[in-house]
């Protein structure tokens, strides 16, 4: 990629500048509600998955994004999670497990003014999808990943997935997984994901403002949601999502202010050396000021890598956006570069570039 390249402006336009509209297309657009985004389908999951929710919240916050149901893509991969593009009514594929992110990919390249999102679970994205979902991120493909995180493969009926405890017998490790869990937070940071974010299926109004904020940045933004399948592994997050604990062990994080938490908010993040440790206010000295403010925009990903790693019973569970910051999405630099090399050599011409290199016929006459 050369300089020029890189500084040549995208003309297509973003999720943040939704395609310009008629008055009275427009008209029609601000009259959207969920209802516009609810499909036809009749929904085909367990009585009492957490995947009702996540749709919900998904459907609701459609209408706040100024983009046409036709302008806005849903793709999924293999899962009880890949159902979801059915039951919106907008465009989509259920693709092969773990695939999602390539169509994307794709999708987003040739179509930079669509909004894309893909919906892909623990083990799909993880697992068969791992490659695909790390090199969307890494190359800050602007689409909006959701990964339902139920620990579980649900589907197919209770094996271990990559995000199952250690220990965790299951249908696939009756004797219990000696595989140690990935943490998906610290795979999307690792990645270079530009946006990340934790939310819970059961809190729907944080699930809600933290979809509308993924759906409003530009560029990767992984959002894992942490979803109980009440089938195969029941109360997988119980222990800290449960309103009656989660006050004590769950970190609501909010940029600019510190990480506090508790019914009281009388405990807080302090760092130590390297480490984080948890403290309470007013024991040993301990004041507001010594506590850890979140900063969501950090370039470096230190501390959000932290705060990735930190999960209970050892640390409240931080919920929210951990990291959000700006760079070049991979359609501007694309959209940028094939101007470039127009201008430069002109247009391209397919049959030309086809035939371009060394052809040959093989004739029936020529078989030995």
């Amino acid at each position: 990629m050369t300089d020029r390249a890189i500084a040549t402006p995208p003309t297509a336009p973003t999720p943040l500048e939704p395609p310009a509209l008629s008055p009275a297309n427009q008209a029609v657009l601000t009259q959207l509600t969920r209802k516009d985004f609810v499909s036809d389908q009749e929904v085909r999951w367990c009585p009492g998955c957490g995947d009702y929710s996540i749709l919900a919240q998904t459907q609701k916050v459609m209408p706040d994004f100024g983009y046409p149901k036709e302008n806005i893509v849903f793709i999924s991969g293999i899962g009880c999670s890949g159902r979801l593009p059915y039951y919106m009514n907008t465009y989509g594929f259920h693709s092969i497990h773990g695939r999602a992110p390539t169509l994307a990919t794709g999708l987003k390249a040739a179509r930079p003014d669509l909004m894309v999102w893909v919906i892909t679970g623990d083990g799909d994205a993880l697992s068969i999808g791992g490659n695909h979902v790390l090199h969307s991120m890494r190359r800050n493909v602007d689409i909006k990943l959701v990964m339902f995180n139920n620990r579980i493969y649900g589907l197919t009926k209770g094996q271990a997935s990559p995000t199952s405890e250690l220990g965790k017998r299951t249908k696939s490790t009756p004797d219990g997984t000696i595989d140690h869990p990935i943490m998906p937070l610290s795979v999307a940071l690792a990645a270079e994901a530009t946006f990340v974010a934790r939310s819970v299926d059961t809190h729907t109004e944080h699930l809600q403002q933290t979809l509308e904020r993924a759906g409003r940045h530009r560029g990767s933004a992984f959002t894992e949601v942490l979803q109980n399948c009440n089938i195969f592994n029941d109360g997988a997050w119980r222990s800290f999502t449960d309103r009656e604990v989660r006050d004590d062990r769950m970190l609501v994080l909010e940029h600019g202010r510190p990480m506090l938490f508790g019914k009281d908010r009388d405990r807080g993040i302090r760092l130590r050396g390297l480490h984080p440790e948890v403290v309470q206010l007013g024991v040993d000295g301990v004041a507001e000021d010594d506590i850890l403010v979140h900063d969501e925009h950090a370039e470096d990903p230190y501390l959000a890598f932290m705060l990735s790693r930190m999960f209970f019973p050892d640390f409240p569970v931080p919920v929210g956006v951990i990291r959000d910051v700006e760079r070049p999405t991979h359609d501007e630099l694309l959209s940028a570069q094939l101007a470039a090399a127009v201008e430069q050599r002109g247009e391209g011409d397919l049959e030309k570039l086809l035939n371009g290199g060394e052809t040959w016929t093989v004739e029936p006459d020529d078989r030995p």
